[in-house]
């Protein structure tokens, strides 16, 4: 055994690294839900005609399905984190549950509308009037288009609550959060600018907002996967010393007094 395999072994349980472990792939969940279902939904998202065509059911489908992946693991990553931030500002880690969570339902309404379009789409095939659903089935997909706008920008407002929680507890390198919380203010300047009409997706303004969230979110969820919280952080040497104290009086509450112990063995 080496010497880092002994120190290790020494070390005190840690009743956080559990949860840790939960939050960080959770949030890998929501990159692996979201890219291949933003992918997927291309022939539908890109084609204004798509109602009057062949259509792709099936994958607009798995699309959904990816989605929904996204969806829970953006409401399991917040309410896994909960535990644990609270102790640091229970309102800021309830802020945080729901702006994610408000996050997630927009999101679900746009997975329903494109969902919509596809079945609009097969109920055109099977000898509709398919010119005629076309003006319903782009409105559809504007319905998803801004519940993307609107959806994921919240990830702006989430940060400002988790990632403040992050960097004041040093559960995580301070840089972790410090790139969230930098990036917020980007991307709820570029959200406003798309609502007003001054912006639009897929441009500069649009890039730089969202690549400090990117990476902010693929940083938190490889670091609590792979390394946990930082167990010189204050809330989880509390926690540690708990789990110590609870399992101190167990074991005290297990082993009889040592004057029952011998009455028990001479009788």
């Amino acid at each position: 055994m080496t010497r880092t395999s002994e120190n290790r072994s020494h070390l005190p349980f840690d009743p956080t690294r559990k949860t840790a472990l939960a939050v960080g792939i959770l949030y890998l969940l929501t990159f692996i839900g979201s890219i291949p279902g933003a992918l997927l939904m291309a022939p539908i998202l890109t084609n204004p005609n798509y109602i009057a065509g062949p259509g792709a059911a099936t994958q607009i489908g798995i699309a959904a399905v990816c989605e929904m992946v996204n969806v829970l693991a953006l409401i399991g990553c917040a309410v896994a984190a909960f535990s644990i931030v609270k102790r640091q500002h229970e309102g800021l880690a309830l802020g945080y549950v729901a702006t994610r969570s408000f996050e997630a339902a927009v999101i679900v309404i746009g997975i329903v509308s494109i969902l919509a379009a596809s079945s609009l789409q097969q109920a055109a095939a099977a000898g509709g009037d398919a010119a005629a659903f076309i003006p319903v089935g782009i409105a559809l997909v504007d319905v998803r288009h801004w519940t993307m706008v609107i959806g994921p920008s919240m990830a702006a407002f989430n940060v400002l609550m988790f990632g403040t929680l992050l960097y004041r507890s040093h559960l995580v390198p301070r840089a972790i959060p410090a790139l969230g919380l930098v990036g917020s203010p980007l991307l709820i300047s570029w959200t406003a600018g798309a609502m007003i009409g001054i912006t639009e997706p897929n441009t500069a303004w649009h890039t730089i907002a969202v690549i400090p969230f990117f990476f902010w979110e693929l940083a938190v969820g490889l670091w609590m996967t792979f390394k946990g919280f930082n167990r010189n952080a204050p809330i989880v040497v509390a926690a540690i010393a708990e789990a110590q104290s609870r399992t101190a009086s167990e074991q005290a509450v297990s082993v009889p007094p040592v004057g029952i112990a011998t009455q028990a063995g001479a009788a």
